[in-house]
């Protein structure tokens, strides 16, 4: 673990030499969705009352924005589009300095909020389609809205959107579906990541079962195309190829190649928690903390962030924060 974390011209470096400037913010911990390896058919979802207030929200962003150099933030959940407060929350967000704001979303109702998106600085949107396949799309979200997803997607694309499509690789389940989304990525022109499935929550007890490899799927994917790197920044949680027919494809390798030793990212939870990694439930509460006290927590917070993979974290996906 760090022992040493500075702020150097407001930016936070810790003893690693690994810029800490990126934020997952969670909104909440619900969902219209029931994937199988993110959660439980019957999860409790925190009450309302017990997450942060739009406006809190905004001002602790502000603070690691203005005063330690966190300039990239991605919303997430659950599913962020539900919590009753998403436009004002995006809208508050948007009027921070930062470089990028982004959208981790299940895309159900995402085509009624883009008219507003449009309007803020959010133009980073990644939606979740593990397949291409209605059934098999239904069996793994446990719900029938694929129509509304990919509806949501060529939408949020035709607006001008910078669209990314999230894929969990799953052995024996969409694993047979690899040429299908490399179509879609070269007719669509949108970005394919294929993700390694994680040892989180539900997903932990059937991995063995469940994952493959991302090298498993690019050995598969030679057989019919040359893949071409695309560089990618240091602190990229993917690795991406261009093919020749124009698809675009990334991995998210976490689990068999992991990035621990160049993450750049803290989390904080819809509750007020900030994280200091994903696999890792420590962390300290921001909600109602003073302005002059954040230096001292975020010290503290980043001190806990590892630089080797943790090997698994028994807490559910949606109630860490995509």
């Amino acid at each position: 673990m760090n022992t040493e974390v500075r702020v150097k011209e407001n930016k936070l470096i810790d003893s690693y030499q690994r810029l800490i400037h990126k934020l997952r913010v969670q909104l909440t911990d619900a969902c219209n969705f029931r994937c199988f390896y993110c959660m439980p058919l019957d999860m409790k979802f925190k009450p309302h009352s017990e997450l942060l207030t739009s406006e809190e929200i905004y001002q602790i962003c502000f603070i690691l924005n203005q005063d330690f150099g966190i300039d990239e933030l991605r919303i997430t959940g659950g599913e962020p589009t539900i919590r009753p407060e998403f436009e004002e929350i995006v809208y508050k967000l948007s009027s921070l300095n930062l470089s990028k704001l982004g959208l981790t979303t299940n895309g159900f109702i995402l085509d009624k909020k883009l008219d507003f998106l449009k309007t803020t600085e959010c133009k980073n949107i990644n939606i979740s389609l593990d397949s291409l396949n209605e059934e098999t799309f239904n069996y793994i979200t446990r719900s029938k809205y694929f129509k509304n997803t990919l509806k949501s997607i060529l939408k949020a694309k035709e607006l001008g959107f910078n669209i990314k499509i999230n894929t969990v690789m799953l052995k024996g389940i969409n694993d047979n579906e690899v040429e299908e989304f490399i179509n879609f990525s070269a007719k669509y022109d949108i970005e394919v990541r294929f993700l390694e499935l994680m040892k989180i929550g539900e997903a932990y007890y059937n991995n063995d079962k469940l994952f493959i490899s991302a090298k498993e799927y690019i050995d598969k994917i030679k057989k019919k195309h040359n893949l071409h790197p695309i560089k990618v920044e240091i602190d990229s949680t993917s690795f991406k190829y261009r093919l020749e027919n124009g698809a675009k494809i990334g991995f998210i390798a976490s689990e068999s190649m992991p990035f621990c030793n160049s993450c750049s990212r803290l989390r904080l939870s819809a509750t007020g928690k900030l994280r200091s990694c994903l696999m890792s439930n420590n962390g300290i509460n921001l909600k109602n903390l003073q302005k002059e006290q954040y230096r001292e927590v975020l010290y503290s917070v980043i001190s806990m962030k590892p630089y080797t993979r943790i090997h698994h974290i028994e807490e559910n996906m949606n109630q860490i924060g995509g």
